[in-house]
């Protein structure tokens, strides 16, 4: 009778450990094949994206996205396999989710924000913008911050939750831009021999664009001037060499030609006092 108990028991132990064994072997299968398939999805990915674009950060970020959900997909796989009940592995998950989103809600901001960014791509490296209360050339685009460099090259990290909360300039987004500049000259002085000179100005300088043409015109009858709006367009690149040219040739061309530049003055009138 014992040695009957005996056998079954063995029989039983073989039996659960041949299904066990067998899960092991599933689970193990499961698991390479999901690690290959993952690899091979994200070599795929990087592979088609750098054919479409050069933004190694995208490329890197959409290729590891990829690779991570199919290598989750793969452990939940791999549980199943082996008996684990996933429905409660995925709450217990969800919960421990929660609770790092809660403890970790301005670095998921800063991600959400980084990946808006990589997708609608307001901006490029290379270009100059104004964003998150800051301006410089972007230097690199990442998954939290953005790093730019400031006209005097120092160094910003902007979090990239405070560039997507805002309004962003990009300067270099098109390939012209207008310069708007303002040239006051006194009421005495003649308005169609000042703007004869602002024309000749904006014509001799040959990066001043001719299409769109540029714009001199009466703007404002100030206070102590008659001021000229001059809107020449010029190339992107070449906007503050001829911001600063210009402004230097209409106070030399004006002096020359005998017309003020009216500044702020005040006159102090003194009465005497008579006695009695």
């Amino acid at each position: 009778m014992e040695n009957i108990e005996v056998e079954k028991l063995i029989e039983r132990l073989l039996e659960q450990g041949t299904d066990f064994g067998l899960r092991v072997i599933a689970a193990i299968v499961v698991f390479v094949i999901g690690r290959m398939l993952a690899h091979l999805a994200a070599r795929g990915v990087r592979r088609a994206m750098r054919r479409t674009t050069k933004d190694e950060t995208l490329t890197g970020f959409v290729s590891s996205l990829v690779r991570l959900g199919i290598v989750a997909f793969t452990v939940i796989a791999v549980l199943d396999r082996l008996g684990v009940e996933t429905a409660s592995f995925a709450v217990v998950l969800g919960a421990a989710g929660l609770a790092v989103g809660f403890a970790l809600q301005g670095s998921l901001s800063n991600f959400a924000s980084g990946v808006m960014l990589l997708i609608f791509r307001p901006f490029a490296v290379g270009d100059f913008i104004e964003a998150g209360g800051t301006s410089g050339s972007v230097q690199l685009i990442g998954i939290f911050t953005t790093t730019l460099h400031t006209a005097d090259n120092k160094k910003v990290i902007v979090p990239n939750s405070q560039i997507m909360s805002g309004t962003i300039t990009n300067y270099s987004a098109n390939d012209t831009r207008r310069i708007d500049l303002v040239a006051g000259i006194g009421y005495a002085d003649d308005i169609d021999r000042a703007k004869a000179v602002l024309e000749r100005i904006l014509a001799e300088d040959p990066r001043i664009l001719d299409d769109p043409a540029p714009v001199v015109e009466v703007a404002e009858l100030a206070d102590s001037s008659v001021n000229f709006a001059v809107r020449p367009w010029v190339r992107t690149g070449d906007y503050w060499p001829v911001r600063f040219a210009v402004l230097r040739r209409i106070k030399e061309e004006f002096d020359r030609a005998g017309i003020s530049i009216p500044f702020p003055q005040r006159d102090v009138h003194l009465y005497s006092a008579v006695e009695g």
